[in-house]
């Protein structure tokens, strides 16, 4: 039975279609705490991926150096084909005792045409100090491999942050410029009343208009502010741009005195909670066993071998195959000890001397660094703090006085100067805060970074 296409029947339709489409973007929408945020970036960025890679890589490079003590097993053979036979020169008298000395030499011919060779050899590694000292570094190589993983997860845990924080506030930005337009909204309709009736002057219209405009304008500004900080957001998280996030964090969660709290002013703090301190700790490490590598290569090496095969040779090609081959077998010892280098050896420990020493200075300078950086944080984040708490009492006084002066202007005993004024500073001191907050957040992650509790995780 055919069903008629009326107008309702297609405005149902359309509405369960867009009812769908909703749900399935709603379904397909993912939202993130700043901490679901950090996680995911941690599993999902592409420099983190590297890195990872790059450990793997490591990893790889210890097995194979691991495997030089294992048994090295090969196996060999050749075909030769003498297409014309070298010849040696040997004395006539090698031949004829009673030939005279002067009498020219014999050309000898030594070899076959055809010749065969196919042979196995085993080689074990039996002493070597080097490579004693080269298994230790293989495990410390490791180390600093995953430190540098850790090292990129915290950079990113940063960004992340940041980027989340941007977010929020401006988000947050916008909402209140929506209230702001809609407040200054009602004013103009109400002006708009009272210049009909002949209260007040179309220049006040003008003006309140004017205000609407710019505040629309910076509306617009903020929300491609907000698209801009997405964007930002989700490449840091190893997202595409198109993905669809929201985050589930709210700036009105902000506890000012649970974040002053959190302020550390003189903090108990191990240098090895830095990353960066902890990986040059690795790196001397490091250092220090390449130099007892290269001392240890004044010691002698001792190496095992057995080689087992078999040979042919013959002047025609049918014989090699179906003559017997000859089976021949060796085991040897071999044992190799440096004598004199011409001090190459001496003269390349005294250089890798030279630069642990330069990173050992480098570590007391690192020190240094991370001090400063602690002290300079928690000054910025306390000032911060009471910047933050003046703008909040700015914002509150404010909103205050725009309440007063609307009523004022309402009752006739106000200007629309004072009004527009009023809504300015609000406007204003709202910017002032959110201007405050970002800047508190951002110390605040700044702090943790310095103290290394910004990012703990594997």
């Amino acid at each position: 039975m055919r069903i008629p296409l009326t107008r309702r029947t297609l405005l149902v339709w359309l509405l369960t279609l867009l009812s769908s489409t909703g749900t399935l973007l709603a379904q397909n929408r993912q939202g993130f705490t700043l901490q679901e945020a950090i996680q995911f970036a941690t599993r999902e960025n592409i420099n983190i991926k590297n890195t990872q890679l790059d450990a793997l890589s490591a990893e790889g490079r210890i097995r194979e150096l691991k495997a030089v003590s294992l048994p090295q097993v090969a196996l060999g053979g050749s075909f030769i084909d003498n297409l014309i036979i070298q010849r040696a020169f040997l004395p006539a008298n090698f031949f004829d005792p009673n030939a005279s000395p002067d009498a020219p030499a014999v050309p000898v011919q030594f070899g076959v045409k055809y010749s065969g060779n196919l042979a196995g050899s085993v080689n074990q590694l039996l002493f070597d100090a080097a490579y004693r000292v080269g298994l230790k570094a293989a495990t410390v190589y490791r180390e600093l491999a995953q430190k540098t993983v850790t090292a990129s997860k915290i950079t990113i845990a940063e960004q992340v942050a940041k980027a989340y924080y941007g977010v929020l506030v401006s988000e947050e930005r916008a909402k209140l410029l929506d209230l702001n337009i809609t407040r200054i909204d009602t004013l103009l309709r109400d002006t708009r009343a009272m210049n009909k009736q002949g209260f007040v002057e179309k220049l006040d219209v003008d003006r309140l208009e004017v205000q609407v405009n710019n505040l629309k304008a910076e509306r617009q500004n903020v929300q491609n502010l907000i698209g801009l900080s997405y964007y930002l957001l989700k490449f840091q998280m190893g997202l595409g741009i198109n993905d669809e996030i929201t985050l589930t964090d709210k700036i009105q969660d902000v506890s000012l005195d649970e974040l002053e709290r959190s302020i550390v002013l003189e903090p108990i703090f191990d240098y090895n909670n830095r990353i960066e301190y902890s990986t040059l700790q690795t790196q001397l490490q490091l250092a220090d066993l390449d130099i007892q590598n290269t001392v240890k290569g004044y010691l002698p090496r001792l190496s095992a071998s057995f080689n087992y095969g078999y040979n042919n040779g013959r002047n025609r090609f049918a014989n090699i195959v179906d003559s017997p081959w000859l089976n021949f077998s060796t085991v040897a010892l071999n044992l190799s000890m440096p004598i004199f280098d011409g001090f190459a050896r001496k003269y390349s420990i005294q250089q890798k001397r030279y630069t642990l020493q330069k990173a050992q200075n480098s570590g007391v300078l690192l020190k240094n660094s991370i001090d400063l950086q602690q002290k300079q944080a928690t000054i910025t984040l306390t000032n911060n703090i009471q910047t933050l708490r003046t703008q909040q009492r700015n914002r509150d006084l404010a909103a205050e006085i725009v309440r007063v002066t609307r009523i004022k202007y309402k009752e006739g005993v106000g200007s629309n100067i004072e009004v527009l004024n009023a809504e300015t500073s609000s406007r204003e001191a709202q910017t002032n805060y959110f201007s405050a907050l970002y800047d508190f957040l951002i110390a605040k992650v700044d702090q943790d970074k310095a103290t290394g509790k910004l990012y703990i995780g594997q």
